[in-house]
Order: structure tokens, then C-alpha cells, then sequence
């Protein structure tokens, strides 16, 4: 580092003596606070008589009030930088400093009254009363030089985004103040608008709610807004939606807050202020998770994950890792896939680690190997094919990978001794028309056998698709908007379910320390969401105009998406967010002797009978339990 860069650092820290400065500067504002204070309560005691104030005893104690709180203030902070100037704890340090000044001042002059020939200097209650007008004037010369500082900092000119501030609450209270406190700021709010009557005369550093969401037509074209930012951290996905489709057809640009789990309880600032992704449309759900039942199976245990490197699988990776695994095997065929999660877990992919595995589910030999030698306590089966249409035209790679390889780590959980095994599902699975809805429907099924042959906690877990994992629609509309588009969309009435990989791992983490052996747990989704409008709002958020295009429904696909199938009840659930339903079981001898060089047609075949089958089983359980009720 050069001379003048080390110049220029040193320069730029304060000096011991303009601190000493600052702190003195603070004290001779409370010294004038206090000198008007003390003859302001003796004339009012006194009902403004100026001639029976005993001015010449007053000035003559003075020094002695200031010098107590002067050491009063070094004890509380606030003389010697303990506070910032301002501050709402500087000013609850200076209630505390004024009111050990008044009560040693006090003390000291009804003693003085026995000693000095001409009684004491004040009246008690001009003592006492003295603090009141002391921390009013003190506190008082802070407000005014807050107001001030405050408004030097706001920004002014032009160029700066005019905002309606959708939330009067804490996040809208906070990015208003980080807006107004920056004088580089480039948002500049100009209106509030929130739908809790409460708050509809509240104002905030001057901005004041000016009405609710109905009114944002008519605020916005008042005010000459051009930006509505979206204050709300703990909003769902379904107010978004709402305000964005408002928001739109106005032609302003839209912002939104991070949600609370990204907050962390941080102060908001101007950073945060983002765009919306498609996670904050459709998802933003706050789950709530038992650290103490998750701990109890995780931490100190051996963890094996596979499809590590997949969407799901390296979020279960570096959400597990947080409770303290014994080990977390990570297990993938893609190398790549495995650097991925390597690095973001450790912050370096050197794929020297035992814990990572190249390996392939569909390798018996191996998988059984692997579990045997390192003997894990818990498994979380990621690794599938999921692309629907692909298995539609490769049947086989379904059979091969979601069923065979399924059957391949369960039968090496159960020699190996794993107690605690979640295989990770689909929606797919519910009501199957698809190779791929066969092949995890019959993954529950092998799942659910395993469970009845070792008794141990053998569970599945079904959802439906997840925000910005790996291939999933949302991921291809980015990327269509920003190749300037269409978007394709297959029909104009299709839903689907939505929930974000965080949102989603969490819940699975949670089902495998509440579900009972060979059940499938069921993720609340939400209400489903039509793919054409979310489309539609991308499309209108886009920097230019995007069109959408409609593709038509390809084969296996569902108009709409189920996450129960016709014959499952739900059972009672474990979490406000988790049902359960029964699972027919599926021995693995019904699959593990498929011939995979039939033709596609004849497999498809064969796993959908099976499927049918499952479903005649929950049919007739049905209807025995119809029987019995009646």
C-alpha cells in the first residue's frame, strides 16, 4: 500500500480530539438544557415571581449540578460515544443520567438546608420538578436535530422513481425511512396505500397513507407515481398476484421486499428493493418447522442423499447440514451436479470428499456396497427421472431408474439397517395418466413394501412442482423472456401446483420425523395456480412486451394436477401442512423381472396395470370401510 493511499486511510478515521470535541459538544448542549431547566422549574414554583428565585445560590450550585452530570453522562454513554446522537437509546441513557443527576442534586439540598443558615437553595419540588424540564429540553434540542439531519438527507432533483408504498406496517415503515434516509436514494416514495383500516390516518416521516389497494388508479395518477413497491415481507403469493395484475395495466413497474425467511429480522434497505421473481408470485409461504423432532433423527446420524445434485437433492443437503449429521453422503451420477452442491455447501469443490458419491442407483451391486460399508441411519431418495414428456417417448429409462433404482437403494436400506427412509414423490403419482405418474406411483408402492417388511419408518412424500428447480416451466419462461419470447404455454386452462424448493425441502425434512411407516405424505400446495396467468403477469413485467403462444397439452399430460388420488383418503394430518394417506404395497418381485428390451408400448402396459391393481386395492378398502360405517 502506498504512501498516500495509507494518508488518505488514516484521514479518514476520526481523531481522539474530535471525538473529545463531539462528546464536549454534547455536553454543553445538556448543560444549557439543564441551566434552563432548573431556574424553568424554580419560577414556576415560585408562579414566575423572578425576585424570590435565589438566582446568586442557583449559579453558585451550578457547576457543582453540571459536574455530577457530566460523571452521571460518562456512566450511561452518552459523553463519551456510547450512544449515536439522536438516538432513541441515547435519549433513554439520558432519562437515566438526568434522573441520577436530579436525585443526587436533591438529596443534596434538603441536606443543605440543615447545614446553610439560610435553608436550602431551591424548594423540593423545584428539585424534582427540574428533571421533567431538563429531559424535555434535552431531549427536545436532539428531536430538532434529528428533524433537521433528517431532512438534508433526503434525496432531491429529478430522475428518482416516484413510489406508492404498498404497507404501512414495519417493512413499509422501514423502506420508507431507508428511502428517505439516503440522499443518493434513487426511489423516492410519495404515497401510502394499505387495506387495515386502522392505518388510514397514519403518516410516516410525512408520507401519509392516502388510501387502499382500490385506490391505486386514482393515488397513483395524483401523485405522478411511476414505481408501487410492495412493503409486505410476510405477504403470500396470492397478494402479489393481486397487486401486480393492478399494477399492470397502469403501466408502473413493480417492486416487492424480500420475505420474512430472507430477512432474517434485518433491517430493510434500499438493496433489498427487487423485482419480483416467480417465487414471490407463487410462493412466499412461511412453514414452520419442529427444530426439536428434526434434530432428534438428524443430528449425529448417518445421512445419505441421492440425486444430491439435483434441485431438491442439494437443498436437502444444505438444509441437513444445519442440524449436524454425523456424515451427509451426497450421492449423484453427475459429476457436475455433485460439484455444484460441494460448493455450495463448503464454499470450495475439490470433490476430494468421502462424502461424495459418483455412483448410479441403477448399479445393485454398488448402491448395496455403498450402504454396507458406511451403514446410514437416514435416506432421502431424490434421484428420479422427471421429465414427463421424455419418459413418454423413453418408457424404459422409467423403469430403469424410478422403480429399479428405487427398489435398489430400499433393498440396500433395509439390509444395511436404515431406520428412517423418505422417498421423495410427485403429484404425478396421484391419479397416474403418465410413465412418469406410473413410475413414482409404483416407487410409493415399493416404499410402502419395504415399510411392511423391516417395520421400520419406510414413508414417501408427494408434492407438486417446484419454483425454479432444474427444467420446470418457470425456469423456461425466464428464459423465453429473456430471448424476447413467446411464452408457450400448453392450454389456457391448465393448473398447477407450486411451492418453492425451500418452502418444499423443509416440509419433507419435517414429514420424516412425523409420518408412520409406508404412508405418503401429502404437501399442502396451496390453491392451484393457472399457468396462462402467470404468463400473463410475467409477460407484463418484462422489460418489453412478450407474447404468449398456446402449445397444446402433449401425451400424459393433465389438464389439472391432483395430489390425491380418487381412492385416498386423507388421514389425520401431522402438520397444518402435511396430510397422510395409506399406500397399497407393491413387492419388488412384481418389477424386478421386467424385460427392459420389449417395446415401449408393452412396458407402459405393464406399469400401468400394476397401477390399476394399486388402485382396486384402495377401492375395495374403501368400500369395506363404507360397509362397516353403515
Amino acid at each position: 500500500m502506498g504512501k498516500g493511499r495509507i494518508r488518505r486511510w488514516q484521514d479518514s478515521i476520526p481523531s481522539a480530539s474530535d471525538a473529545s470535541r463531539k462528546h464536549l459538544g454534547r455536553f454543553a448542549i445538556d448543560a444549557v438544557a439543564v441551566t434552563i431547566g432548573v431556574w424553568s422549574a424554580a419560577l414556576l414554583r415560585y408562579d414566575m415571581d423572578f425576585e424570590r428565585v435565589h438566582h446568586l445560590e442557583m449559579l453558585a450550585s451550578l457547576p457543582g449540578v453540571l459536574a455530577i452530570q457530566y460523571l452521571a453522562g460518562r456512566r450511561t454513554g452518552i459523553y463519551c460515544g456510547g450512544w449515536v446522537f439522536g438516538s432513541f437509546e441515547e435519549v433513554a441513557a439520558l432519562a437515566k443520567t438526568i434522573f441520577i443527576t436530579i436525585s443526587i442534586v436533591t438529596v443534596g439540598d434538603v441536606l443543605s438546608g440543615f447545614v446553610l443558615a439560610n435553608g436550602r437553595v431551591m424548594p423540593l419540588s423545584s428539585s424534582l420538578g427540574s428533571g421533567i424540564f431538563v429531559l424535555a429540553n434535552a431531549a427536545g434540542i436532539r428531536y430538532a436535530w434529528r428533524l433537521v439531519a433528517d431532512r438534508r438527507r433526503r434525496p432531491q432533483g429529478e430522475g428518482r422513481s416516484r413510489v406508492i408504498v404498498f404497507g404501512a406496517g414495519g417493512g413499509g415503515q422501514q423502506a420508507i425511512r431507508a428511502m428517505l434516509g439516503d440522499a443518493n436514494s434513487p426511489h423516492i416514495p410519495v404515497a401510502v396505500l394499505d387495506d387495515d383500516p386502522s392505518r388510514s390516518q397514519l403518516s410516516i416521516m410525512g408520507i401519509r397513507v392516502a388510501g387502499t389497494r382500490d385506490d391505486l388508479a386514482a393515488v397513483a395518477d395524483r401523485v405522478g407515481a411511476d414505481m408501487v413497491l410492495v412493503a409486505v415481507p410476510s405477504a403470500d403469493g396470492s397478494v402479489l398476484r393481486e397487486i401486480a395484475d393492478l399494477v399492470v395495466p397502469l403501466g408502473l413497474k413493480l417492486r416487492v421486499l424480500p420475505s420474512v425467511g430472507e430477512l432474517l429480522g434485518a433491517e430493510i434497505n434500499l438493496g433489498d428493493i427487487r423485482t419480483p421473481t416467480e417465487a414471490d408470485l407463487l410462493g412466499r409461504h412461511q412453514v414452520e418447522t419442529n427444530v426439536a423432532e428434526i434434530s432428534q433423527y438428524l443430528t449425529g446420524k448417518v445421512v445419505v442423499v441421492t440425486g444430491a445434485g439435483g434441485s431438491i437433492g442439494s437443498e436437502l443437503c444444505r438444509q441437513i447440514a444445519n442440524f449436524e449429521p454425523a456424515e451427509l453422503i451426497m450421492v449423484d451420477r453427475d459429476e457436475s451436479a455433485l460439484h455444484g452442491v460441494q460448493l455450495s455447501l463448503e464454499g470450495r469443490a475439490l470433490l476430494d470428499s468421502p462424502n461424495l458419491l459418483l455412483l448410479d442407483i441403477r448399479d445393485r451391486a454398488r448402491v448395496k456396497r455403498l450402504f454396507m460399508e458406511r451403514r446410514p441411519d437416514v435416506v432421502f431418495h431424490a434421484a428420479a427421472l422427471k421429465h414427463l414428456p421424455l419418459l413418454q417417448a423413453h418408457p424404459v429409462e422409467a423403469l430403469k431408474t424410478n422403480v429399479w433404482g428405487t427398489s435398489s437403494v430400499l433393498d440396500a436400506a433395509m439390509a444395511s439397517g436404515v431406520t428412517t427412509f423418505v422417498n421423495i414423490s410427485t403429484d404425478k403419482a396421484a391419479n397416474p395418466i403418465s410413465v412418469l405418474g406410473y413410475s413414482k406411483r409404483i416407487a410409493e408402492g415399493l416404499t410402502a413394501d419395504a415399510a411392511t417388511s423391516c417395520g421400520q419408518r419406510y414413508l414417501s412424500v408427494r408434492f407438486g412442482n417446484v419454483l425454479g428447480s432444474r427444467g420446470s416451466v418457470l425456469t423456461t419462461f425466464r428464459a423465453q423472456i429473456a430471448a424476447g419470447g413467446p411464452l408457450t404455454v400448453t392450454h389456457p386452462d391448465a393448473t398447477r401446483f407450486f411451492m418453492t424448493i425451500e418452502e418444499a425441502v423443509q416440509l419433507v425434512i419435517q414429514a420424516g420425523a412425523l409420518g408412520d411407516p409406508g404412508e405418503a405424505l401429502v404437501l399442502d400446495m396451496g390453491d392451484p395456480v393457472r399457468i396462462a396467468e402467470v404468463a400473463r403477469r410475467l409477460a407484463g413485467l418484462a422489460a418489453v412486451p412478450v407474447p404468449i403462444e398456446f402449445t397444446g397439452l402433449r401425451p400424459g399430460e393433465k389438464l389439472h394436477e391432483d395430489l390425491f388420488g380418487d381412492f385416498e383418503d386423507a388421514r389425520t394430518p401431522r402438520h397444518e401442512l402435511i396430510d397422510a394417506v395409506a399406500v397399497p404395497c407393491v413387492m419388488p418381485e412384481r418389477v424386478r423381472h421386467l424385460d427392459p428390451d420389449v417395446p415401449g408400448e408393452q412396458v407402459v402396459a405393464v406399469l400401468r396395470g400394476i397401477v390399476d391393481e394399486m388402485a382396486a386395492v384402495q377401492a375395495a378398502e374403501e368400500s369395506e370401510d363404507i360397509a362397516v360405517s353403515a
